[in-house]
């Protein structure tokens, strides 16, 4: 079901006449659209990276709360779906900026390992509520737009695919604007490189580094939505996907922007072609031993991050 809606063709179809060439192309077409959403939570990895130097496992969490409460304000609370669409990654995004304001920051802790825990123990209770909530079973999202396929170089698109394609471009923009452009995506540009600069400049550390927690947890939020009508949605699906995104922006180098959505893209597409050409059964294994090996044969990641930078 899920090889389906992503596009991918499989053996039967193999068999009744389609080319390799357009084989490759639905692989590709798949192994982007997937490769987009690692991308976009390797980003929010990458953003709390640079303000704490620790690694959020509780990004995972965000996918999944993003689903979830698309999901509310949809079928709960009777919205169209764009409006349940920015509500689901604001709500997320508050919930992010909680994150670092009830947990991070009250424990005053300098130790990056005493933080990571901290992440880790909000991902449990996370999802213990998820499941309180909204149950254990699978639910599912309308796509974004009806469902009218695409034929483009021999690959078949999904509405749903060019979604997911270009809203990551349109975050990707929106945050290289941010940064570059506003007053306050300059002052967490500063805190992450200098937090003690930062504040004799007068910017408020506390709040750059809650910003960053926010953005990270809209950013996860967003593909959380886009995703959900894709696969299946429930409440521990973002464990896998953040474990993903993990490997994703080690790959492209841990802190790099750039090479958070250039690990996503390219683990998303050597995950498909592995998938496709040889078997789906090492279709989850793929990222992981992406990431074994990038640690084993360049720690840096693709971007040539200096290893002493990272955690």
């Amino acid at each position: 079901m899920q090889n389906a809606r992503l596009g991918r063709v499989g053996p039967k179809e193999r068999e009744s006449g389609v080319s390799f060439g357009e084989q490759i192309a639905q692989y590709v077409v798949s192994g982007l659209t997937t490769g987009a959403v690692y991308a976009l939570v390797a980003l929010g990895f990458c953003l709390i990276y640079n303000a704490t130097r620790i690694v959020n496992f509780a990004q995972g969490d965000f996918l999944s709360l993003g689903g979830l409460m698309a999901y509310t304000f949809l079928t709960g609370a009777g919205l169209p779906m764009i409006l349940a669409f920015p509500c689901a990654v604001v709500s997320v995004a508050l919930v992010g900026a909680l994150l670092e304001r009830l947990a991070i920051r009250p424990a005053k802790s300098r130790q990056v390992m005493v933080l990571i825990f901290i992440t880790i123990a909000a991902s449990i209770l996370m999802r213990g509520i998820f499941k309180h909530l909204w149950g254990k079973e699978a639910l599912a999202l309308p796509p974004l737009s009806p469902e009218v396929p695409l034929k483009v170089l021999g690959a078949t698109l999904t509405p749903q695919n060019l979604w997911v394609l270009g809203m990551t471009l349109a975050a990707i923009v929106a945050l290289l604007w941010f940064f570059n452009r506003t007053l306050t995506g300059k002052a967490m540009r500063a805190t992450a490189i200098n937090p003690s600069a930062a504040a004799l400049m007068g910017i408020d550390a506390n709040r750059m580094t809650m910003y960053s927690f926010g953005l990270a947890g809209g950013l996860g939020a967003l593909a959380g939505v886009l995703i959900t009508p894709i696969t299946s949605l429930s409440y521990e699906v973002g464990v896998i996907m953040g474990l993903k995104g993990f490997a994703a922006a080690v790959l492209g180098g841990y802190g790099s922007f750039v090479g958070a959505i250039l690990g996503g893209l390219v683990l998303g597409l050597i995950e498909s072609l592995t998938a496709g050409l040889v078997s789906s059964v090492y279709k989850d294994a793929v990222a992981f031993v992406v990431l074994l090996l990038v640690l084993f044969l360049r720690p840096g990641g693709l971007m040539g991050v200096k290893s002493g930078d990272r955690v």
